[in-house]
């Protein structure tokens, strides 16, 4: 593992806590990020998008930040556009079928004692356990 940086990976997990806590007793909110998106997007009637456009906004704002402090962000992506897309396409039909996406079950979802968000991000961590196997071990994909 030539990526492996404990103390940046914890603080970030303090961090999306912390962010998640606050969104959650100052607005009664919770921060899954596609709920986020599709209520920006397409709001109901009576609900607030400002404060969605503005937390989505501050994503890309804060890595900006952060980038300006410690140095540009690296972000190296071997696949071609094409699986890109798709994987994004999955991924959005997967928080569409799983009522939210993985930031919403496993950090808002499970530090509420939600079964449905357990068992969701069980389901994530082990279907991420076989694809890696499947790929590594039996597609013989890179490691």
């Amino acid at each position: 593992m030539t990526g492996f940086t404990p103390i940046s990976a914890a603080l970030g997990g303090v961090l999306i806590g912390l962010a998640a806590a606050a969104l959650l007793f100052a607005n009664g909110r919770v921060a899954g990020i596609s709920g986020i998106i599709g209520q920006a997007l397409w709001p109901a009637p009576g609900e607030g998008r400002s404060w969605r456009v503005a937390f989505l906004l501050g994503l890309p704002l804060g890595a900006a930040l952060v980038s300006l402090v410690t140095g540009p962000l690296v972000v190296d992506i071997d696949a071609n556009a094409g699986v890109l897309v798709a994987a994004g396409l999955l991924v959005g039909s997967g928080t569409r079928l799983g009522n939210g996406c993985t930031s919403g079950h496993g950090v808002c979802g499970m530090s509420r004692g939600s079964r449905r968000s357990i068992a969701a991000t069980v389901t994530f961590m082990a279907v991420g356990g076989a694809t890696v196997f499947v790929v590594r071990h039996l597609l013989g994909g890179a490691s």
